[in-house]
């Protein structure tokens, strides 16, 4: 089991699994599905439990499979595991995840399901940057040259890339950071595709940690073969 030697239990993980997957298709929830040898979801949460600093796994589920999650999650350490009901927009699946977070919990990493090759070596490197006290992403450089299109496909600018990174999860936040983040979105009715926009918003202080290629998030039916072709190459 990895982690700091000598570390406590105080990391608190929320995975959020509520979406529709709609843009793979087909009746089965993308994160249920097979990759690599087990389901998309199960992936992810055998690799935050595998860490001695993990104190408990959330899975934020739709509300349909919140009561009657599928037999397969069970094979967790259930001790460490926890079901949330999903939201109807992904902040609010956060924000229900975050009510179960316990009170001995100082960091909380978010995960997306979709994301199934995370290593720990990359959760790692989250975790001790938020220990640190700021928000942590990690993330890669954008390499290609990135063009701003319009509705009809036309190109109308080629936009600058320098400084640009692509944001991948787990995203670690020390425990107050991130309640405060929430509360103050809800308040204000604002929403983000990720939580470290709405530290951003804040002025709260967000900080980038090496990513990895092996964190593909799944959106389209091609990457189930990408996700397993990585499955067993390095970081």
């Amino acid at each position: 089991m990895s982690g700091a030697a000598g570390s406590t239990a105080d990391v608190a993980v929320i995975i959020v699994a509520a979406g529709s997957g709609s843009r793979v298709g087909g009746t089965e929830l993308k994160q249920f599905r097979w990759v690599a040898g087990k389901p998309m979801l199960l992936h992810s949460v055998q690799t935050f439990q595998k860490r001695s600093d993990v104190g408990v796994v959330i899975v934020v589920l739709p509300q349909r499979y919140a009561g009657d999650p599928p037999p397969w999650l069970f094979q967790c350490d259930t001790e460490r595991l926890l079901i949330a009901h999903g939201g109807k927009e992904r902040a609010d699946s956060v924000w229900n995840g975050l009510g179960d977070v316990p009170d001995e919990a100082t960091v909380v990493l978010v995960h997306d399901a979709a994301r199934p090759l995370v290593t720990d070596a990359m959760v790692a490197r989250v975790i001790d940057k938020a220990r640190s006290g700021v928000a942590a992403i990690p993330a890669l450089p954008v390499t290609d040259t990135l063009k701003r299109v319009d509705a009809n496909g036309r190109v109308t600018e080629t936009v600058a890339r320098d400084g640009l990174h692509r944001a991948q999860t787990p995203q670690g936040f020390p425990k107050e950071m991130l309640l405060d983040a929430h509360r103050a979105a809800k308040r204000d009715g604002i929403t983000a595709t990720d939580d470290a926009a709405l530290c951003e918003r804040l002025g709260l202080p967000v900080h980038v940690v090496r990513g990895s290629e092996k964190a593909l998030k799944v959106t389209e039916e091609s990457d189930f073969d990408r996700a397993a072709a990585l499955a067993d190459g390095p970081e």
